[in-house]
């Protein structure tokens, strides 16, 4: 039995204005011929298949073909919902696809027979139980008590969250049971984990009050499938526990180490061999750093690219003043290169940033995140060298609450403004 793990595709991201279409399209034809070389038996997508809640209508048309594409090579889908998914787009076409090989489990707010089922192999027979479980909104899980303390409320989460990946285990070994078959039990999930490194093109996000899931909680699978996470790595030291990250980056600090899917082969029901297979970049890109000088004989080197494509910029200029006409400077710089600078910041270090920076900064410079801390940093904030541990604490407890809440609205105004 041969499992595919990805997940975080993100169809219909605009980065920096610039569509992605042609970049999802190149790693789906290159998903494709994987599947077919290495026979694979199931592909797993463990959230955000979209980049929105409304993707536009070439990333719909897209994720329909590759069903398709699917089905023609006799392997099995599993499609989760994630953070970025909207719950009604994915199972608008939910009956459809469930006649083309493939299985759509877009929220826990289903019956929990739903989101436990049998993958087949190529010849139709149980090859292994899947507790599939998409991004857990908390009120699909849990209700609320009055007057639960915010401690009280994530304890109640956390333990939540345990129960219904133990209930789910349950079935699954009972539906292993009645196969009389030594097949692998599989679980998935969309969320962050205690202790995994993000990127910046991940979105925070809290199951009500829980902003991280221990990984003590799994349940003890053969493979947990995860997604969420844009870097791949090995979630509290256990091989069997994997984010595989996303297909592209998905943000300029994503580059430097290469983008993988997960390939899970099984021998009955042991995992005997967890290979990272690496996706070829369908787009350059390249983060640059210094001074000017720096940068311009950096950018010396592309022009002799033979490459077709304009490479993308990330320029992140150290400079000891301010200066105004940078853009300018910077497009003069590349005005006959086959790049494009999307996106130009200024490093500065701790000094120059006290140092009037409010002043010289415009908002297009900044993330939101960035315009928030530097709103935070404004305020007084206790510490424990000058308060006692308690009284701190609380304050630590604040800054968190405020980081969530801000988190909180941000996703739901940008949600709003994909829908209009």
């Amino acid at each position: 039995m041969k499992i595919l793990h990805t997940s975080d595709w993100h169809l219909g991201q605009s980065f920096f204005t610039k569509s992605r279409k042609d970049e999802h399209q190149g790693f789906i034809d290159w998903l494709l011929q994987l599947v077919a070389t290495e026979q694979i038996d199931a592909v797993i997508i463990a959230g955000d298949i979209f980049d929105t809640g409304t993707p536009p209508s070439y990333a719909r048309e897209m994720y329909n073909q590759f069903v398709v594409d699917m089905q023609k090579l006799n392997c099995v889908l599993v499609v989760l919902g994630g953070n970025h998914d909207s719950v009604s787009t994915l199972n608008e076409s939910k009956q459809i696809l469930a006649c083309l090989n493939t299985f759509v489990v877009a929220s826990t707010g289903v019956a929990i027979e739903e989101q436990v089922f049998t993958i087949p192999d190529a010849q139709g027979q149980p090859a292994a139980v899947l507790c599939a479980v998409p991004f857990i909104r908390a009120r699909d899980v849990l209700q609320s008590s009055a007057g639960e303390t915010g401690l009280d409320k994530r304890q109640a989460l956390g333990d939540a969250i345990k129960q219904h990946y133990h209930n789910l285990y349950q079935i699954a070994l009972a539906k292993k049971h009645d196969s009389g078959l030594d097949i692998p039990i599989i679980a998935t999930g969309h969320l962050t984990a205690l202790g995994v490194s993000q990127s910046e093109s991940v979105r925070d996000i809290y199951i009500g009050t829980l902003d991280g899931f221990a990984a003590d909680g799994f349940p003890p699978a053969d493979y947990i499938a995860l997604g969420h996470i844009h870097r791949p790595q090995i979630v509290a030291k256990s091989e069997h526990i994997r984010y595989c990250g996303s297909p592209i980056p998905l943000s300029f600090d994503e580059l430097g180490k290469p983008k993988q899917v997960m390939l899970v082969e099984f021998t009955g029901a042991q995992p005997t061999s967890l290979r990272p297979i690496e996706v070829p970049l369908f787009q350059p890109m390249q983060v640059i750093k210094g001074d000017l000088v720096a940068i311009e004989a950096a950018l010396k080197s592309f022009k002799t690219s033979e490459s077709d494509l304009p490479c993308w910029l990330c320029l992140e200029v150290d400079s000891q003043d301010y200066l105004s006409d940078l853009q300018q400077r910077v497009q003069d710089l590349t005005a006959e290169l086959n790049v494009e600078v999307l996106q130009l910041r200024r490093t500065r270090n701790q000094r120059r940033k006290l140092l009037n920076q409010a002043q010289n900064e415009t908002l297009a410079e900044l993330s939101p995140y960035e315009v928030f801390e530097k709103r935070l940093a404004m305020e007084s904030f206790a510490n424990s060298s000058e308060v006692g541990s308690e009284e701190a604490n609380e304050e630590k407890q604040s800054l968190k609450q405020l980081r969530q809440r801000f988190s909180q609205i941000l996703l739901e105004v940008q949600e709003q403004g994909g829908e209009r």
